[in-house]
């Protein structure tokens, strides 16, 4: 097995020289969860890949999701049983295979609120959930449905209003940190020979014989180009789907509209209970899920045709999540108990009429021109069915054999040696002088690279130290993210390689300073750069909480668009001091 390349400031050079001089076989467009996917899926069938991003790995959509890697219980209602057996499958192949270190099961809770027929109808859902998923399942299954009185339900989830509910059924699901699992999907491609590249921005394509074979990439960070050859390119930018497509010219075989999710983080001590769980509103469900110590509560579901690489919270989203929260919790959450706030953007598959239009519940792959695969839609869970399918769709218009998928056998950087790891986390704590606590929290981020993470610290134990302002994490995890994860700004730290953005009250600002002195002799920042990222940073935090108080999605991206941006993308803002 080859080693797991760093992503860091050396390789990042390479990469580019690499993108200039080479020819690929594909040119993978966006890295999100799908992109990462399709980049893994060509990388591992021995097709020459490269996957750039025009800002950070899982900046979009792929960070702020419910976090969940899941079946889909609503889809059974639409009898989509197909879409909820593929999910489920996924989800096992995660928990068991590919991701055992990220992918947890985490227990639900789905209060009844009639006596006579819900009961029977939600038993018959969930024995259905249960059943399609032991289809198959690798090893033994997640625990079948359980049956709670109200008495039970309200023991294992005590901040439940007695009159909220009549009874409860407990399911399991799993969950996983988004932005974390799609790095390591990024990893592992990179393992398997892929070039990858955040801030590398496609600014025009190069056309031959009437079809695509390249493009032209700008570096985010230096303004400089590259052309790049490649027989295919997918696109795979999720929102920006439309956006890429007229780039390329011609029109696209379907269009994506964004819908924006937002969830609010409170800390664990503001509900009091075990499980998560699952609250049918008048429009769809809303999740109250577990999340280390905190809970993340969410999801709204409206149109967004606003900014789309900062979409923003307003006030009335967050009021619509506490007032459906709060029907059901004893003592009711308020602004005053929000640690951080986030709001993504879901691709939906829209088409030109009602029937097409269905097609936003699963995943798409189109060729709207030759040259170009496109690949959008679906749910985070199936990244990888979708990602099979787009390189199904490239091995048609490459000139060399291209095999079969084999990404259900490959699992991510992290996995191997990672169930010896768990039963060694004793010895492992002992060794590095750490609380077993945080032993298992490195664990369960790193895997079985745990002990190179903490190898940086084998000169400078102050590593080792707790983040100021953000004691879940350890300096050396921020080094680990420059040197290692392709980092290149405060936000991609305190946001993606670690949740400090949302799980601190501070949302990063008191961790962003030393944070900054921390990487900066791996970025080679000078101190001009250390102040001008702290800047930004905290420019960053402070236009969010004011679209959080905006009344409406107008008002608070007028807000939110205001704040510099770090990375000077084309269709973005640059930063301005």
């Amino acid at each position: 097995m080859t080693a797991v390349p760093p992503l860091g400031p050396s390789q990042r050079a390479r990469a580019w020289a690499d993108l200039a001089d080479g020819e690929y076989d594909v040119l993978v467009v966006g890295a999100g969860v799908t992109g990462a996917g399709v980049a893994l899926d060509a990388a591992t069938r021995g097709l020459r890949t490269a996957l750039v991003e025009a800002r950070d790995f899982a900046s979009g959509t792929s960070s702020r999701s419910s976090k969940l890697f899941h079946g889909g219980l609503r889809y059974l209602e639409q009898f989509d049983f197909g879409l909820v057996r593929e999910a489920l499958h996924e989800r096992d192949l995660s928990v068991n295979r590919l991701a055992p270190h990220l992918v947890k099961p985490v227990p639900f809770l789905y209060p009844l609120t009639h006596r006579i027929w819900e009961r029977p109808y939600v038993t018959a859902g969930l024995a259905l959930y249960d059943g399609l998923a032991r289809l198959g399942a690798l090893s033994e299954p997640m625990p079948a449905q359980r049956h709670l009185t109200r008495t039970g339900a309200r023991r294992l989830f005590p901040a439940l209003r007695r009159d909220a509910l009549v009874g409860a059924v407990r399911y399991y699901d799993a969950q996983a940190d988004d932005a974390r699992h799609t790095l390591s999907v990024v990893r592992t491609a990179a393992r398997y020979g892929a070039t990858v590249l955040n801030s590398a921005e496609v600014v025009a394509f190069r056309h031959a014989g009437g079809r695509v074979v390249g493009a032209r990439v700008r570096d985010v960070e230096t303004g400089a180009e590259v052309e790049v050859r490649s027989q295919v390119v997918v696109n795979a930018t999720g929102v920006w789907t439309d956006d890429l497509q007229t780039l390329v010219g011609g029109r696209g075989r379907f269009h994506v509209r964004a819908s924006k999710g937002v969830h609010i983080v409170v800390p664990r001590d503001r509900i009091n209970g075990e499980a998560g769980l699952i609250l049918r509103t008048e429009k769809s469900v809303l999740f109250v899920i577990p999340w280390g110590s905190h809970w993340i509560v969410g999801t709204t579901d409206t149109d967004w045709t606003l900014d789309k690489a900062h979409p923003a919270a307003s006030r009335e989203d967050i009021d619509y999540i506490l007032e459906h929260v709060n029907k059901v919790l004893a003592v009711p959450l308020t602004h005053e108990d929000i640690t951080g706030v986030y709001a993504g953007l879901r691709p939906l598959l829209a088409g030109e009429s009602e029937e097409t239009s269905q097609l936003s519940r699963e995943h798409a792959v189109a060729r709207p021109m030759p040259g170009v695969i496109s690949v959008a839609g679906g749910k985070y869970t199936t990244y990888r069915p979708m990602a099979a399918d787009a390189v199904d769709a490239v091995a048609e218009d490459v000139t060399r054999h291209v095999p079969p998928s084999v990404t259900e056998d490959v699992p991510l950087v992290g996995a191997e040696g990672y169930a010896a790891m768990v039963n060694q986390l004793d010895a492992l704590a002992a060794r590095w002088g750490v609380p077993r606590f945080r032993a298992e929290h490195l664990l369960n981020r790193f895997g079985s690279l745990t002990p190179d993470v903490l190898a940086l610290a084998a000169d400078d134990r102050s590593l080792l130290e707790p983040v100021p302002g953000a004691e879940e994490y350890l300096m050396v995890e921020m080094v680990w993210g420059a040197a290692h994860e392709a980092a290149l700004h405060l936000d991609d730290l305190l946001a993606r390689r670690t949740r400090i953005s949302i799980e601190t009250d501070h949302r990063g600002v008191a961790s962003a300073e030393a944070v900054a002195r921390a990487v900066a002799p791996v970025l080679r920042w000078d101190e001009g750069q250390i102040v001008a990222e702290v800047a930004s940073y905290t420019a960053r935090v402070d236009a969010e909480r004011q679209s959080q108080e905006a009344r409406d999605d107008q008002a608070a991206d007028a807000v939110r668009i205001a704040a510099p941006d770090t990375r000077a993308v084309a269709s973005g803002r640059a930063l301005t001091g």
